[in-house]
Order: structure tokens, then C-alpha cells, then sequence
């Protein structure tokens, strides 16, 4: 705990497993788990969040690596944005890779987790456009060693939430062995808060595109519409090839998807939008078109 915390937690638990960790929350409702504690700390340390007891997820070895399974990697919610950025790792999932590599400084990327960037659901996390591109899914731990799955963009959405006791064991994401990129535009030279990112992954297995734009919103938005155009246009069968004409329409198309136009006042005539919000949509057109080239060079 930091020092500029007036009162530190009561309890302390220290499991080792998942299962002790989920009884350990159900034990005491007040808990609140915690990995990296990045998040938590900040909250703790400006007055927002006084826990009565914490429940420590770092001894938990079982949630701190990854395996394959039936053409998923199964990734343990306690894998640090260090050791995911790590090349072994981006050879696997290369827009994870990227994403954990541009999650901030050093020490957040030391501490931070994966489990804890999803859990914490800031609009600013960087794996979360991630896994929503690849439509990755969460296998959360209840009582009982009962384990259930659902899509990560369910709970983002706040569509499925987690039950008390529940913790995010492992994710789930399909290896494609395709090109995916990640990108973020930041409001300051070097590591930083994203004003939008975008992740981009190609399916050449089902001849499609799957893009997600983060930071501009309460969670990643995805642009299907855009997806689907796009993904008729390239041509999978040569080298996927695509004129440059798509590629720049494909860029505005997901930013004014994802920024849409005003609605037009009652004589008909459309207000334009704010210099800020402007610049912002040409940001996340930006981003989107390098996304896409990328993929597909």
C-alpha cells in the first residue's frame, strides 16, 4: 500500500489456487481481488476505494502462463504485459504482443495484468480492442470450481457480469496465424494514456476482417458494417490485395462509424462537429487505414 493511503486494508489473504481464491471472496464479500494493483492503487491512493480486505492473486501460479488448446491459446488472467510482450509471445498473438508493449512505463507493465486490465474495463486499456478484434472469451472461476464462459465484449458491454465470488480465470483467443496489428495515438511523446487506438486482425479462413477501436468510448467499438465492405474488396486469393482507393475509404469509413455526424436540427441542415471531436475522427481514420496496410503488406 502507499503511503499517501490514510488506512491500509484490514485483511489479507493470500491464495494459491483459483478455487481458494473464488472461497476467499466468497468468505468475505467486501474483498476486493488484486493482481498487479495498478488500478487499485490509484483509486486507493486518490480516496475513491477504502477496502476492508484484499484477496491477492500473485501467488496463483496457475493463472500466470499460457497453453494451447483445440487451436485457442488459454491465457492465464494473471500474465503480465511484460511477459506478453516478450517475443515468444508476439509470435503467438502478435496484437496482444503489441498491445502489452505499449500499456505505459516499465513498472505498470512489470505489475499489470491482463486479468486486471479487462476486469478494470477502462475505456483506455489496451488489450481490450484487442481481444474484442479477435473475439477472444473469459472462463470465469465460481464457487464450487464451477467455470463458465463468455465473450469478452459481453462483460465490457455490461451484458454479463461477474457474479459475486466469480473471478476471471483464463481467456481464451483463437490462433488465427494471420497478420494483426495494434496502434494508439497518445496525447504525449512515449509511453501514455491512448486518445483512440485501433486493433486489426485478418481471418483468411473465413475471408474476413475484424477491427476494433478503443479509447473513444466506453468500451472498443467495432465497426462491423466497415468489416464486411472492406473484406469483399480484398482479393484473398492474390496475395489479398487491395487498391489504396479502399484503404482510404476503409479509414473513414470506421471513424465515422465510431463518430458518427451529428443528427440534423429541425430545418434539415447538419451542424458540424466540435475541431476536437473532428480531430479525433480523423485520428481514428488515421489509424485504421495503417492498420489495415499493415495487415495486408
Amino acid at each position: 500500500m502507499s503511503t499517501h493511503a490514510p488506512q491500509a486494508a484490514q485483511a489479507v489473504t493470500l491464495p494459491t489456487t483459483l478455487d481458494e481464491a473464488v472461497a476467499a471472496l466468497t468468505a468475505m464479500p467486501a474483498a476486493v481481488p488484486v493482481a498487479g494493483g495498478t488500478d487499485l492503487m490509484a483509486s486507493v491512493n486518490s480516496g475513491q476505494l477504502r477496502p476492508t480486505a484484499l484477496v491477492g492473486l500473485g501467488k496463483i501460479s496457475e493463472i500466470r502462463g499460457w497453453q494451447y488448446q483445440d487451436g485457442h491459446a488459454l491465457l492465464g488472467a494473471g500474465l503480465t504485459h511484460a511477459r506478453m510482450g516478450r517475443p515468444d509471445f508476439a509470435a503467438l498473438i502478435p496484437a496482444l504482443a503489441a498491445s502489452a508493449r505499449a500499456a505505459g512505463p516499465p513498472h505498470i507493465r512489470n505489475a499489470g495484468t491482463l486479468g486486471g486490465n479487462i476486469a478494470s474495463a477502462a475505456p483506455t486499456g489496451d488489450s481490450l480492442p484487442v481481444l474484442a478484434a479477435l473475439e477472444a472469451t473469459l472462463i470465469i472461476a465460481g464457487q464450487g470450481g464451477a467455470r463458465r464462459e463468455i465473450p469478452v465484449s459481453h462483460l465490457l458491454a455490461g451484458m454479463d457480469m461477474l457474479r459475486a465470488g466469480e473471478l476471471i480465470g483464463y481467456v481464451r483467443v483463437p490462433l488465427l496465424h494471420a497478420p494483426q496489428v495494434f496502434l494508439k495515438a497518445t496525447g504525449r511523446t512515449g509511453p501514455g494514456r491512448a486518445v483512440a487506438s485501433v486493433a486489426l486482425v485478418l481471418d483468411p479462413g473465413r475471408r474476413g476482417v475484424r477491427c476494433a477501436v478503443g479509447a473513444i468510448a466506453p468500451m472498443a467499438l467495432r465497426p462491423l458494417e466497415a468489416e464486411q465492405w472492406v473484406a469483399q474488396l480484398i482479393d484473398w486469393d492474390n496475395n489479398r490485395a487491395l487498391v489504396p482507393e479502399a484503404l482510404e475509404a476503409f479509414g473513414e469509413y470506421v471513424a465515422a462509424a465510431c463518430i458518427p455526424d451529428p443528427a440534423p436540427d429541425e430545418d434539415g441542415s447538419v451542424p458540424s462537429l466540435p475541431p476536437a471531436v473532428l480531430h479525433l475522427r480523423r485520428t481514428v481514420a488515421a489509424l485504421a487505414r495503417r492498420a489495415l496496410g499493415r495487415a495486408l503488406s
